[in-house]
């Protein structure tokens, strides 16, 4: 799935979160969000870094960087 198909399915908190810290590694309420968006299906949409969390792909950090820039992404 899509990040622009998943996107608006996040609740507002966590959209602000992915803004604020976009490319960070993956606060656990957020990853679970994001899972929830997915129909509970955890961490097909990422990968883990080192400590253990879950980070975005960087197709999905450019796309969250345009959209807050009001960019298309």
């Amino acid at each position: 799935m899509d990040i622009a198909q998943w996107w608006p399915k996040l609740r507002d908190e966590t959209r602000d979160w992915l803004v604020e810290h976009n490319g960070e590694p993956l606060d656990p309420e957020v990853s679970a969000d994001i899972a929830a968006a997915h129909d509970g299906q955890p961490g097909w949409w990422a990968e883990k870094s080192d400590d253990g969390l879950y980070e975005l792909p960087d197709e999905s950090v450019d796309w969250i960087e345009a959209w807050a820039n009001g960019e298309t992404p």
